[in-house]
């Protein structure tokens, strides 16, 4: 049997804006901070510069994903969005693999592909470290034998 992940497909791909220049547009001093604390994490994890994708999302490495119906394009293999009061870490294999270590992160939310903290002081930092680490290599070791699934 197949296993079925969930997964989110980038509807823009990366572009040339510079990550260290849109951080520093942010309003909120503790959004920054937190940027800093997410992408020093995320870069080590993924042994990836960061890179902006759409508006206002920073992604690192990249992945190629082929659906069933042989739809297919690249997406960011982790990658988080510093929204006006929250910070949505994205998870590209979905959050429902995630349940277990979601309990114990502290003050959040989800929605399918995405978990949102106000402020990295809300949460166990570790926890959402072994997550995304977790997320990031499931999704390499796919390399590329995603499956969409409608949760």
């Amino acid at each position: 049997m197949k296993k079925t992940i969930v997964l989110s497909k980038s509807k823009t791909p990366q572009n040339n804006t510079s990550v260290k220049e849109f951080i520093a547009s942010l309003d909120d001093e503790q959004s920054v901070k937190d940027c800093h604390v997410l992408i020093e994490m995320m870069q080590r994890i993924s042994g990836h510069e960061p890179k902006m994708w759409n508006v206002g999302t920073i992604g690192f490495d990249t992945y190629h994903y082929k659906y069933d119906s042989g739809r297919e394009g690249d997406g960011q293999t982790i990658g988080f969005y510093p929204r006006k009061g929250k910070i949505t870490v994205y998870l590209m294999d979905g959050t429902v693999r995630y349940s277990e270590l979601l309990a114990r992160l502290g003050k959040h939310t989800t929605s399918r592909v995405c978990v949102y903290i106000k402020r990295l002081s809300d949460i166990e930092l570790p926890i959402l470290e072994q997550i995304v680490q977790q997320s990031y290599e499931y999704i390499k070791f796919q390399d590329g034998h995603m499956h969409r699934a409608l949760v």
